[in-house]
């Protein structure tokens, strides 16, 4: 896991690769390298930040270069011992024991042709100096991020956003349209970029640049085909073994030449993980987090620890427990300067916090129960619009005065808030909507009216941009399985766009590498091949992955009531950050350049404060947005602070 950048035929850039590759420290403090040579009538430039996880020796170094070939990587292949061995077989030698030298031959083997056998998560930039050309790759789900930004014949890249504007000097230019996306999100979807120049190498593509100014483009995996192919062994009676295939991700990620962890939150997904490793790795650490009684019992927040500290019990793992009493003033500019683009979720400063703890106790690699929800329909929103779907045949006008009552209730009072209703008011929200269009709601912050008003009047059309994308998106497969179709729009944009990324980045910022054996391709194909109605049975969501689990974990663990990983943020607002909120809304560089309205941000507040309805989520999205606008408009590249 590490930090990579170069340059293709870029004006000064050796000078250019330097910056980039120093703004990536952070992701690799194990050691940096620097690679150059000519390309057509300008040069390529390739930059590299080690975190060592296997082969630590200098032989895993990087960029590697041999016979012809030179390599920039970010990632692990779970399945190089058997490329390895097959490559070896047809002739290849290798001098260490890395996945960097096992990727490098097999690109001399196979070109791009490679890319669909690579199990892992991956980014790189790979030259030839035969040809002249550079070909960057990223992994099929969108797990490692790759930056790029194009001017005529040249090309920059890099492992994160932040890079490419430090090396350009501050000169990108906002692109609003993205922020109007993370408003309605909270966080910027994998199709925008939060800079006008720049862009996101997609998932599951590859782009080639020759030194003659042509480029070309391929995709070598997409979901929409993978869910497709699932439709098919389902119709065939073909359901996988989902627990086989659970083990052996599991089993695979754990390869490592350095210490491995998991999270524990006490939940399924990561519960079933971390027994799962405890067997081949007995004693293994695991980290969990908790919150000041104050802040958890006001948010009404599920007593997560009692349970991690039961799972850890009985398999024998070493739990390690952080309270999380941040000094919220301090981390929000710093995440929001980590973040690369403004991201509304808290459980950012979560992984932040639990990573570098791990860290100073020499653990670089963890494992995370990500993606378990998106793929086997984990989520409240999946179970609520499937009720949603029933609730429609309840006559109208007593649907009318449900609403009615439900609207009066108070979400929260001074002394504490009610979770149920805040469900309830959610529910109704999106309830009578048709389908894509509760999906939507059922997860993003605003209605598209709530949203304009919130906005600058100009940018109308891009809302309807931004609300037509969703459905383009969402709409874009022939799956007859309303519970897949909701799956395969998660996979397709929550995952990459949100958890991925913040998952990325919070756990780079403490030099850790996170893995997430859910978000695996073979566990991928086996989740779409398994029918909506076992996913959902009844009330329970994730059935068929509980079913799995059940052979290995207590069934307490594996049906208790979901938990969230997340933070107690209506006693933040209402506390730490309350007169932070007030300067945004009263005087932010955001209300001050007209992007967002004073009058609707005062109106938000006030409804949150008199507990008529929820903001906490939408006003601390708006403070990571004031951060984020500031630092990008300043130039500087670095975090300012606000005074509260």
């Amino acid at each position: 896991m590490c930090g990579i950048a170069g340059t293709y035929r870029w004006p000064d850039g050796k000078v250019v690769t330097d910056r980039l590759t120093e703004t990536l420290a952070h992701r690799g403090p194990d050691g940096a390298g620097r690679y150059g040579h000519r390309a057509g009538d300008g040069e390529v430039h390739l930059g590299h930040r080690r975190l060592a996880i296997i082969d630590l020796s200098e032989t895993g170094a990087q960029p590697m270069v041999s016979d012809g070939l030179a390599l920039t990587y970010n990632g692990e292949l779970y399945n190089a011992p058997e490329l390895r061995a097959e490559l070896t077989a047809a002739g290849a030698r290798f001098r260490g024991t890395s996945d960097t030298e096992v990727l490098l031959e097999a690109w001399r083997r196979w070109g791009t042709g490679c890319l669909p056998r690579l199990r892992g998560m991956f980014a790189f930039g790979i030259f030839d100096e035969r040809t002249g050309e550079l070909v960057l790759a990223r992994d099929q789900l969108g797990i490692k991020p790759l930056f790029l930004l194009r001017r005529g014949a040249g090309l920059v890249f890099a492992s994160e956003l932040k890079a490419l504007a430090a090396a350009t000097g501050g000169s990108l230019e906002v692109d609003h349209a993205a922020l109007v996306a993370s408003l309605l999100y909270y966080w910027v979807p994998d199709s925008r970029c939060a800079f006008r120049e720049a862009e996101k190498l997609p998932p599951g593509s590859w782009l080639r640049l020759r030194p003659d100014g042509r480029v070309e483009s391929g995709r070598f995996w997409d979901l929409k085909d993978v869910a497709a192919e699932g439709r098919e062994r389902a119709r065939a009676g073909e359901l996988p073994d989902v627990a086989a295939v659970v083990e052996e991700s599991t089993r695979r990620h754990l390869l490592s030449d350095v210490p491995v962890a998991t999270f524990l939150s006490g939940g399924l997904d990561s519960s079933y993980l971390t027994a799962l490793a405890a067997r081949d790795r007995p004693g293994i650490s695991a980290y969990t987090i908790g919150f000041r009684a104050e802040d958890a019992r006001f948010e009404a927040m599920p007593d997560d620890l009692r349970h991690a500290r039961r799972v850890a019990e009985r398999f024998g793992v070493d739990l390690r427990e952080i309270e999380i009493a941040p000094n919220v003033l301090d981390l929000l500019p710093e995440m929001t300067y980590h973040l690369d683009e403004p991201i509304g979720d808290p459980a950012a400063i979560n992984t932040f916090l639990i990573c570098s703890a791990a860290r100073e106790a020499g653990v670089k690699v963890m494992l995370s129960g990500m993606g378990a929800d998106e793929l086997f329909a984990g989520y409240r929103k999946h179970l609520a619009n499937l009720l949603a779907l029933r609730y429609q045949r309840v006559p109208r006008p007593l649907r009318r005065g449900v609403s009615g009552v439900v609207d009066r209730l108070p979400v929260a009072t001074s002394r504490r808030g009610y979770r149920s209703v805040r469900f309830a008011k959610r529910f109704l929200s999106f309830a009578d909507l048709p389908e894509e269009t509760a999906f939507r709601r059922s997860y993003t912050l605003y209605d598209q009216d709530e949203l304009l008003a919130l906005i600058d009047p100009d940018l109308a059309g891009t809302v309807e941009d931004v609300l037509t994308e969703h459905a383009d998106i969402y709409r874009d497969n022939d799956l007859d399985d309303f519970v897949n179709r909701m799956c395969l729009g998660d996979a397709r944009m929550f995952l990459p766009g949100l958890n991925l990324t913040y998952t990325d980045r919070s756990s780079m910022a403490a030099s850790t590498e996170v893995r997430v054996p859910y978000v695996d391709v073979e566990v991928v194909r086996a989740a779409f091949a398994v029918p909506g109605n076992r996913k959902i049975v009844g009330r329970q969501g994730k059935a068929v992955l509980k079913e799995a689990a059940t052979s290995i974990l207590p069934r307490e663990i594996v049906y208790r009531p979901k938990g969230l990983f997340s933070a107690p943020l209506r006693a933040w607002m209402s506390r730490d950050l309350a007169p932070l909120v007030r300067e945004v809304v009263n005087d932010g560089v955001l209300v001050r350049s007209g992007f967002l309205r004073r009058d609707a941000l005062a109106r938000m507040v006030a409804e949150d404060a008199a507990g008529q309805r929820d903001f906490s989520k939408h006003l601390w999205h708006v403070l990571t947005l004031e951060y984020w606008y500031r630092d990008a408009t300043s130039g500087s590249g670095q975090s300012t602070r606000l005074t509260a």
